[in-house]
C-alpha cells in the first residue's frame, strides 16, 4: 500500500496507521491537503507498520492506539528502538491518562486526539520535526496530573490487609468481576473497595496502583 509518487526532497513524509479504511481514507485526504506534508504508506496494524517503514522511510508515523495484532503502544515502542529517527504521533479516541502516558513512555513525541482540527495536527507534525513533544491541549492536562503524583511529597496512608489483597489483584490484571469471585464478595463490595484504595493513596488510575503495588513489594515484576 506504498504510494511510488515522486515526493520532493522539501516535503515532510508520513506514514498512516489505522485499521478502519474508511478514516484511514479521510485521513490521508486532510493530511495530503497539508502544505508540505504527503502520505507514502498506510498500515492497518503495527505488524504492517514496521514492515512498511523499511520501504516507506517515512519522517513521521501517524499512529493510531487501538489496532489490531501489535497495537500502538507496541508498535511505538519497537519504532523509538528499531528506527529511533522516525518521529510518533499517536492520533487516538483513547485520551485518558493511562493511554497519554504509557504512549510517551513507549517513544511518542506527539499526541492528538482524533478529534483535533487539521490546523493543530500541523502544528503537532512541524513541532515534531523540530524535535519537540506536541501534546494537544486537550490530553496536556493528563501528563500534568501524572508528575504532580508522582512528586506528591505525601505519605499515603497504610492499606488494610483486605486492602492491599484487592490491590495484589488489581496489580495482577483481574477485573472486579474476577475480584469479587475470588474473594466470594459483590462486584459492588469489590468496586467500593478499589475506589478506597484510590481515595487511601490519593492514586487515580490503574497504573499508578501497579506502579505502587510494584514499588512496595505486593507484586513482583
Amino acid at each position: 500500500m506504498t504510494n511510488m509518487d515522486f515526493v520532493a526532497e522539501t516535503t515532510i513524509t508520513l506514514l498512516l496507521v489505522e485499521d478502519y479504511a474508511l478514516i484511514r481514507a479521510g485521513v490521508r485526504a486532510l493530511i495530503n491537503n497539508l502544505p508540505g506534508v504527503q502520505v507514502v504508506g498506510e498500515a492497518r496494524d503495527g505488524r504492517e507498520a514496521l514492515a512498511l517503514i523499511a520501504t516507506c522511510r517515512p519522517d513521521i508515523v501517524l499512529m493510531d492506539l487501538a489496532l489490531p495484532t501489535v497495537d500502538g503502544r507496541e508498535a511505538t515502542a519497537a519504532i523509538s528502538q528499531q528506527y529511533p529517527e522516525v518521529r510518533v504521533i499517536i492520533l487516538s479516541m483513547h485520551t485518558g491518562q493511562d493511554d497519554v502516558v504509557q504512549a510517551l513512555q513507549a517513544g511518542a513525541a506527539g499526541f492528538l486526539p482524533k478529534f483535533a482540527s487539521d490546523t493543530e495536527l500541523k502544528l503537532a507534525i512541524d513541532a515534531v520535526m523540530a524535535g519537540q513533544t506536541y501534546l494537544s491541549p486537550h490530553v496536556s492536562h493528563h501528563l500534568a496530573a501524572y508528575i504532580r503524583q508522582e512528586e506528591s511529597p505525601t505519605t499515603p496512608e497504610p492499606l488494610t490487609p483486605r486492602q492491599q489483597e484487592i490491590l495484589t489483584l488489581i496489580a495482577n490484571g483481574r477485573t472486579t468481576k474476577e475480584m469479587a469471585a475470588s474473594l466470594n464478595i459483590s462486584i459492588k463490595t469489590a468496586e467500593a473497595h478499589r475506589a478506597n484504595i484510590m481515595e487511601r493513596l490519593g492514586i487515580h488510575d490503574v497504573a499508578g496502583l501497579v506502579r505502587y503495588a510494584l514499588k512496595t513489594g505486593l507484586v513482583q515484576e
